[in-house]
């Protein structure tokens, strides 16, 4: 009797530590309605949901993958809310763990054939509004570990459109605060009063301009009314979680329009210098914003058809005007090529300690792509061969394209390594070959040793770089 005592007190739904809270009732919405296909459901979500059902507690698809499915997307991620604790959600699930601090949730891994997936869980919060030792002086909330009823959850998310949630079992969508009527209006609303909201957690100005921009939808005026008088709060978030959300609107597929909106709302000035240069048109010409939109739009390309993208390259791309700038200038001072773009490289990141810091995962990557650039114009020898072996080399390939088609280099050197990366061995000394011709047409290439080629020295053109 004790032991069955025990497990009915540890499946027993979490009780919410506030009170005073108004009920809200869920609209259910069945599939003749949402018209949610099934296909699109991860598979691993599903199970999810399936074995905390099974255990006795409650369980849903919920958030922006609801409502990616309603709009008949595939979702990226899924998440899925419960009222199961933490603890109790990792007791039953071998592969899960525990993270955060400021909100506890659970990932559970599922190893598959590709890649990971891992499954976010979270337990339904509490409204915070009596709870003062968890907020800081603005409204910020600093502790989120309060548990609570799925209704009392569905009011703590942001926006109506990501507060509905999902049975996959009766194939039901729970609808708290009209968020299918406003994608049918195809509005963005915030749950509750938009300045008390954004105090609480300031990082969601920068969710409301992404998902406006993923979505097409149009921000409610009474959502976006206090977004410019608030948005110095954007610096009282911790710096690691507000790269991370720069990061997702970078890589939400709709990035040009995402990053108008923030200039539009005027949330960009003093997050990432790079884009305060790239909206403000501050680049050493229109052909380094365009550099800047073509990369950006080559990153959303990618990322709709499905395909992975590197941050490395995408920040690469983005400080790319800076970069030549500072590499001109270093030239122009007397610096040989080579070291100018070095020092150039450690100007530019320094360049961005303003604002929240790139990662150093990411620099790595990034001077690695920059590096590789003069060493495309080296076609003789060994050379084309040592790089194409760089671990790194199709990066820095499709840096050198995207040179190309902006009109930085000559679509004929884009077009060579394109031949020589699909090209047998005899082939490719053919081309080495025709590229020695034209280096000697062009007057590169004076003289060739038995081991070494001597190049013609010129005086460099600050105001065009020969990589």
């Amino acid at each position: 009797m004790i032991t069955k005592f025990i497990k009915g007190l540890i499946k027993r739904q979490p009780k919410p530590k506030v009170g005073g809270t108004k009920t809200t009732l869920a609209q259910r919405i069945n599939k003749k309605t949402h018209r949610i296909d099934p296909h699109l459901l991860s598979k691993n979500a599903v199970k999810v949901t399936q074995v905390l059902q099974q255990a006795g507690y409650s369980a849903f698809i919920v958030g922006g993958a609801v409502r990616d499915l309603v709009l008949g997307i595939g979702p990226k991620d899924f998440d899925v809310a419960t009222n199961a604790t933490p603890e109790q959600v990792q007791k039953l699930f071998r592969k899960s763990r525990l993270i955060g601090r400021r909100f506890q949730i659970v990932h559970v891994t599922f190893f598959g054939k590709e890649r990971p997936e891992i499954i976010e869980v979270s337990t339904f919060r509490a409204m915070l509004d009596q709870v003062g030792e968890h907020l800081a002086e603005s409204g910020r909330i600093l502790r989120d570990n309060v548990w609570g009823s799925q209704a009392e959850d569905a009011e703590r998310r942001d926006f109506s459109i990501n507060a509905m949630y999902y049975d996959p079992s009766s194939e039901t969508v729970f609808d708290y605060h009209g968020g299918m009527a406003d994608m049918q209006k195809r509005t963005l609303r915030m749950i509750g009063e938009p300045s008390k909201r954004y105090r609480e957690d300031p990082i969601r100005m920068l969710r409301a301009i992404r998902f406006a921009a993923k979505t097409g939808f149009t921000l409610d005026p009474a959502t976006r009314a206090p977004i410019a008088e608030l948005a110095d709060l954007i610096h009282d978030v911790p710096t690691a979680r507000l790269f991370d959300e720069i990061l997702k609107l970078l890589m939400s597929g709709h990035s040009w329009p995402a990053i108008e909106g923030l200039r539009a709302a005027g949330l960009h000035h003093g997050l990432l210098p790079l884009l305060d240069k790239a909206l403000d048109g501050d680049s050493a010409s229109g052909a380094g914003t365009e550099f800047i939109k073509l990369s950006l739009s080559n990153t959303d390309e990618r990322i709709q058809a499905g395909k992975g993208v590197s941050a490395g390259f995408l920040f690469a791309s983005l400080l790319w005007p800076d970069l030549t700038q500072n590499w001109r200038r270093n030239i122009a001072g007397g610096m040989a090529n080579v070291p100018a773009l070095h020092a150039a490289m450690d100007d530019t990141i320094t360049s961005q300690n303003n604002g929240v810091t790139i990662q150093r995962r990411f620099e790595a990557d990034m001077r690695e792509i920059w590096t590789m650039q003069p060493r495309f114009e080296k076609r003789l020898g060994r050379f084309p061969h040592r790089l194409i072996e760089s671990p790194r080399f199709r990066a820095g390939y499709d840096f050198m394209l995207l040179r190309c088609t902006t009109g930085e280099l000559p679509n004929s050197l884009g077009l060579w390594w394109t031949q020589f990366i699909e090209a047998d061995l005899n082939t490719r000394e053919e081309l080495i070959n025709l590229a020695k011709a034209e280096d000697q047409k062009n007057g590169k290439v004076t003289k060739l040793g038995s081991k070494r080629r001597r190049r013609k020295t010129t005086k460099l053109d600050p105001t065009a770089i020969d990589l």
